[in-house]
């Protein structure tokens, strides 16, 4: 509790001792005293919403929950309710009180994420360490990270072994070994050995300081449930004020018409109860309460939701478009098969990773990690790159052509049909057919549980778009049970049939597209709403998608939907109740039915009720 929550407990606690000694006191004989007395707990308890009101005033800003509560609470007092109007300024503070706390709760899930900021960095320069703010470490210097330090710049490792906590960045509480030649970012913490890591980039570009770009900036982009109760509360709280006044003089005039007595003081107590009643926070207070807690527990699981707009529209998303590479796949080549003839596996894979290993393409690093050992690229010479071919090589002396079909017919050779879904490497050696390695990328462990999750979340529909030929498309679709594939598509292609989908939904739910970021942005950003998974230190992701999951797991697909939903569920739930207890209320206030009591009912208790169910926003790890 901060000192402001503190201050206002003190002036409740004050203000309720003093209601509960002069309810025992004898005072009706003598007003001028009682009514002294009872100011004292009016204005202890009241004091800061009478200035607000004032300011209210003298600003041109009136309409506002200060001005309903100062007017009612006065009136109040000035037709000798005393009781009542210090009744109604104590309840209502006891609720400001709740929403604070509320609030604070919501701001500590959001403050949890800043906890990444790191707050300095250990420089090394000609090997002396000096402690430094991260703002001043260039691209290419040595930091050192010590045993339960945070990665204060994203680097690549250069010295030493260790297990990093990645939670502030995934959600995830499974450690990551790491070590030479790993990759660290900003927000890691280094949990156990001694680090030296060359920095990539400055601070300013690190992924702890993009995510902390777009966490601080979500709150900017309101939902259209925002939008309206702002408008809302424009127009609401002016309508009721004005509704009170003429509920103040028009029945006495009337009465006064037809000869009978005006009854004053009985109109302008209903018209203080209508004011109390009409008080709007529990809407104005709940709704971007709600909104809130849903981007700070979608935050904490790792996933980060630029705006309430975008978990508005992440809400009611239908069918969800996949890349396939980085998003249903892992990305990673790994020969899948070695059909060889006439020659040994080990001998097919040595003379063809030879071959390729002047290369960095994925393919070709598939190859060396399979044949596993050391390449000796001194037995290599006389390499020829083959474009839509593949390379020729000789290798200690044997001349080796590894590649596609294609070049094994420009050689006169037949390339045996493999029935093997990936990308098939045929190899020949001196003239002869020797043989075909399968090269497939890996699906990811969930991926099929992810697209059941996603049906049980409300998705109708799934497709895939890849570059991949539509026999390795067919195969992937059916495993991991996706509707619809769509194969060989060039990046423009994407873009094109993406717009053909969006025109084929026809309204029917809003349409995601899932992508790895970076060369998705195109259709990320064309998507109803764009989601990056696996996005860490990607910044086309960050700055393309509109919802970044910083993990390679695709059944965060559907917990952020599920996530959503539960948000705006909470939302109108709130809406509802809120405007339905107030109109019933005012009507019954309007008819003098409702006294102050009820009054307070329907505005304090409201107003706690919505944000207690608002505050159920935060929980989100079993959704």
């Amino acid at each position: 509790m901060n000192k402001k929550q503190k201050n206002l407990l003190t002036r409740i606690l004050a203000a309720g001792v003093c209601m509960f000694i002069l309810a025992f006191l004898p005072l009706d004989q003598y007003p001028v005293l009682r009514f002294l007395l009872y100011l004292i707990p009016y204005l202890t308890v009241g004091y800061d919403i009478l200035r607000k009101a004032w300011k209210g005033i003298m600003n041109r800003q009136v309409f506002d929950e200060n001005f309903l509560m100062a007017v009612a609470t006065i009136g109040a007092m000035i037709l000798g309710e005393y009781t009542e109007s210090v009744a109604v300024m104590w309840f209502y503070q006891i609720g400001e009180l709740f929403q604070s706390w509320a609030v604070g709760r919501s701001r500590r899930s959001i403050s949890e994420l800043m906890d990444i900021r790191p707050d300095y960095a250990n420089l090394e320069e000609d090997g002396q360490i000096r402690k430094v703010d991260p703002d001043e470490v260039e691209i290419g210097s040595i930091i050192v990270i010590r045993p339960g330090e945070k990665v204060p710049i994203d680097g690549i490792i250069t010295e030493g072994s260790s297990t990093m906590n990645t939670a502030a960045l995934t959600g995830e509480s499974l450690p990551r070994e790491v070590g030479p030649g790993d990759e660290v970012l900003s927000g890691f913490i280094n949990t156990s050995g001694l680090l030296h890591v060359e920095t990539t980039c400055e601070f300013d570009e690190s992924t702890a300081s993009k995510i902390l770009d777009l966490v601080e900036n979500a709150s900017s982009r309101k939902s259209r449930s925002e939008q309206f109760i702002t408008k809302f509360a424009r127009v609401y709280t002016p309508a009721v004020c004005y509704s009170a006044l003429a509920l103040v003089v028009l029945p006495p005039v009337v009465r006064m018409l037809m000869g009978t007595a005006p009854e004053w003081g009985t109109w302008v107590y209903r018209a203080l109860t209508f004011l109390v009643i009409s008080c709007p926070c529990a809407i104005v207070v709940s709704i971007p309460l709600s909104f809130f807690g849903g981007l700070g527990g979608a935050g904490s699981q790792g996933i980060l939701i630029k705006g309430s707009n975008f978990m508005e529209t992440l809400a009611s998303v239908r069918t969800v478009v996949f890349d396939k590479t980085g998003t249903v796949t892992k990305g990673n080549f790994e020969v899948t098969g070695v059909h060889h003839s006439p020659i040994e596996e080990g001998q097919l894979l040595e003379y063809t990773a030879h071959a390729e290993g002047h290369s960095s393409h994925p393919i070709s690093l598939s190859l060396q990690r399979a044949y596993g050992k050391a390449l000796r690229m001194d037995r290599v010479s006389d390499v020829e790159e083959i474009a839509g071919r593949g390379i020729r090589a000789v290798v200690d002396g044997h001349m080796v052509a590894a590649g596609n079909g294609k070049l094994m017919g420009d050689l006169g050779l037949e390339a045996a049909e493999c029935h093997s879904t990936g990308t098939i490497i045929h190899t020949a050696i001196d003239g002869q057919y020797a043989g075909h390695i399968v090269i497939a990328d890996q699906l990811k462990d969930n991926a099929a549980e992810a697209m059941r999750e996603l049906k049980k979340a409300g998705v109708r529909k799934t497709v895939m778009l890849t570059g991949d030929t539509e026999k390795t498309a067919r195969q992937v679709a059916g495993e991991v049970g996706i509707d619809e594939f769509h194969a060989d598509l060039l990046p423009g292609d994407k873009v094109q049939l993406f717009e053909q989908i969006l025109q084929e939904n026809g309204g029917q739910g809003t349409v995601a597209f899932v992508g790895d970021g970076i060369n998705d942005a195109p259709v990320l950003s064309r998507a109803d709403i764009g989601i990056a998974m696996g996005a860490l230190g990607s910044d086309a992701a960050i700055e393309a998608a509109d919802v970044v999951l910083m993990d390679d797991d695709p059944a965060k697909i559907a917990k952020a939907i599920r996530i959503a939903s539960r948000c705006m569920r909470i939302v109108k739930e709130n809406i509802y109740f809120a405007i339905g207890v107030k109109l019933l209320c005012l009507l019954l206030g309007a008819l003098g039915v409702a006294n102050m009591w009820l009054a307070i009912f329907a505005d304090v208790g409201v107003m706690v009720l919505c944000v207690l169910n608002a505050i159920r926003c935060l929980a989100v790890k079993n959704v």
